[in-house]
């Protein structure tokens, strides 16, 4: 479990996600990440689908090695991100959650609620969610059939 991401990471809020993606950018620079902010910080109502989408969009260009999303219950966020071919948005209540998605599911997107997490857990979560590392093996299978369900295709190939 190490092995941090090289490259950008984005990260977009809606306006209930603001003031956390403010903390996660100032812990991940502080950290060392380069980072990029995508979404509207001034807590001005922002539709969560259009961050999704930006996000998500520059993990799919390769601008960005991986991308953090923010909105209320982070439902919303993983939902919208998960319709980009490509993305594999995982929402993170925990930690064992947040690294379980990185181990087992190359997660590479992290959806986080603002209204139901401190930011104490929030830290945890992006730290631990960061410093974790695809296991791949036995979990590289059924990475390649969320990847034929992405194109329409039985996953049983």
């Amino acid at each position: 479990m190490s092995s941090a991401p090289k490259g950008l990471i984005a990260i977009g809020s809606d306006h209930r996600g603001s003031a956390i993606a403010v903390a996660i950018e100032q812990q991940l620079r502080l950290d060392g990440f380069e980072v990029a902010m995508l979404g509207d910080t001034t807590g001005a109502p922002t539709d969560y689908p259009d961050v999704a989408w930006r996000v998500s969009q520059e993990i799919v260009a390769g601008k960005a090695a991986r991308g953090i999303l923010i909105c209320g219950t982070g439902i919303g966020m993983a939902i919208a991100a998960n319709k980009v071919q490509g993305i594999r948005a995982a929402l993170a209540l925990d930690e064992l959650s947040a690294q379980l998605s990185r181990t087992h599911n190359d997660a590479n997107v992290l959806c986080l609620s603002a209204d139901l997490l401190g930011q104490t857990l929030v830290k945890r979560i992006v730290d631990v969610w960061m410093k974790s590392a695809y296991e791949g093996g036995r979990h590289a299978r059924r990475l390649a059939k969320i990847a034929r369900i992405e194109k329409g295709e039985d996953p049983k190939g």
